[in-house]
């Protein structure tokens, strides 16, 4: 299997990785054919053009259009795009970069170069733009032979595979040779979408907080390998429904964990968060009180594992996406806080994670990835302007809103962390359930049927005596330098 990762800017020097050149004019064509005569190179495997007609050009097929991009490097297994269009505006680039990354592939573009007109272009001229040097870190080839020896031949369930980590663990999944792969999601438009790119899985569209249908769903495919990815993830929403965030990421994870058991599934791991580690949102402690439920059944047959991550990056609607819509425009981009920080994450390290740790888990551990120490976000917005030669940034600041922290942590105070096999994972052991937890959960599944906020609440703190819920309205506050999406 050709894995292809981006390290330390050498990424696109590995022999014939599979390409995508963006422009089907003179220069595109120069750049092509200057490839295809370095063995060494990039491996160009067909072009992305305005003016695409499903042609051929320089014995390569035209395959779409630029805004198609992830659609064909999913339908070709490119692992990489050069921007051949020295003319295309900052904003044009700024947008194709940020739809290479949502695909996860790596990315090098031709800026302007007055030289070009004299010598003609090369493919020394070519820039990288390094994802890893945002994140202020290499990326981690996570999953190894382990991962492998897992899912060859095993009947494979995934939970939320029509969002972005799901959809890319299934991808995953399917070229390690499971002997079935079903993916199992609410919004059945999305999943079909997923569905046609994965070769060989098969499509479940499920309501998990009906443990009727869930049971059905298990009894016909009775699934060896479980990964629960479902769940709402939206901070701001969820503190306002923390019904809806007890439904949706507690109770649905103790139906997954009933029917999985029931079963006799071999292993079962739950996707969780870094806001999970001493949680200050609703969104956090119902991940966490997810966790502490598949605890609950350790001990039988079944082998379960937790894995939090960190902020995805280069996702569709993450804030790399938000910076390709706004820097090009000269429009402001606003965060919470000049000094908030994040641990970001690709989404390849986060699909090759939850494999690793499945991989890995033998009593219930909680998983992370060594991603560092958080980022500041502020200079990860500067980072990615100085890299498409962009102006001067201007960051406005809106202020900590209810749930939010100034910087994550990936393990809460009382949890001791643990080396694992994988030398860039770490681990921490579950720590004692606290004594009543069926009988409070029970009240919590309660009160949330009963629509009562205010009890859930309460509970919630009962549960857990490390969710310290922060309710800040923020004012909004200017900083010279600047910024404007969805806050971080």
């Amino acid at each position: 299997m050709l894995r292809f990762v981006r390290r330390r800017g050498a990424e696109t020097d590995r022999p014939g990785v599979p390409t995508l050149m963006i422009g089907a004019g003179s220069t595109g064509r120069v750049l092509a054919q200057a490839l295809l005569d370095d063995p060494r190179g990039m491996r160009p495997i067909g072009f992305l053009d305005a003016d695409s007609d499903h042609g051929r050009v320089c014995g390569l097929p035209l395959l779409g259009r630029p805004e198609e991009i992830a659609e064909v490097a999913a339908r070709t297994g490119a692992r990489a795009v050069v921007l051949a269009l020295p003319t295309m505006s900052r904003q044009s680039v700024a947008e194709l970069v940020g739809r290479a990354w949502a695909a996860g592939l790596a990315l090098r573009w031709l800026p302007a170069c007055p030289e070009h007109g004299r010598r003609g272009v090369r493919v020394q001229d070519l820039r990288e733009i390094r994802l890893s040097w945002l994140i202020g870190r290499d990326e981690v080839s996570v999953a190894g032979s382990r991962a492998g020896r897992l899912i060859d031949g095993r009947r494979v369930l995934v939970t939320g595979a029509s969002g972005t980590v799901g959809a890319a663990l299934s991808r995953e999944i399917a070229r390690l040779g499971p002997a079935g792969l079903w993916l199992v999601d609410q919004d059945a438009g999305r999943l079909d979408l997923v569905q046609r790119e994965i070769t060989g899985s098969r499509q479940v569209a499920a309501d998990l907080r009906d443990p009727q249908r869930l049971a059905r769903v298990f009894d016909e495919i009775r699934p060896e390998l479980v990964f629960h990815l479902a769940g709402r993830s939206e901070l701001a929403p969820l503190e306002l429904d923390p019904c809806e965030a007890v439904m949706t990421n507690v109770r649905s994870a103790h139906h997954m964990v009933e029917s999985a058991v029931r079963l006799g599934a071999q292993r079962f791991v739950l996707v969780s968060t870094d806001k999970a580690a001493d949680p200050a949102s609703v969104f956090g402690a119902t991940k966490r009180l997810a966790e502490m439920v598949t605890q609950t059944a350790a001990g039988g047959p079944t082998c379960f594992a937790t894995v939090r991550l960190g902020n995805l990056i280069g996702t569709p609607g993450s804030l790399l996406s938000v910076l390709a819509s706004r820097i090009p425009r000269n429009e402001a981009v606003t965060l919470a806080h000049p000094e908030v920080a994040r641990h970001f994450m690709t989404v390849e390290e986060a699909a090759g994670l939850v494999l690793e740790a499945a991989a890995l888990a033998e009593e219930a551990e909680t998983f992370v990835l060594d991603m560092g120490g958080p980022v500041p976000v502020v200079d990860l917005v500067h980072r990615y302007a100085e890299q498409l030669c962009l102006p001067e940034v201007t960051i406005r600041f809106s202020g900590l809103g209810p749930g939010e922290k100034l910087a994550e942590k990936v393990f809460s105070d009382g949890e001791r962390r643990v080396r694992t096999a994988h030398p860039k994972i770490w681990g921490t052991r579950p720590e004692p359930l606290p004594p009543g937890l069926p009988r409070l959960l029970g009240a919590l599944y309660e009160a949330a049927d009963q629509g009562d906020d205010a009890a859930v609440r309460i509970l919630l703190r009962r549960l857990l005596p490390e969710y310290h819920p922060v309710r800040r309205p923020g004012p909004t506050f200017t900083s010279s330098g600047s910024t404007d999406p969805e806050t971080l």
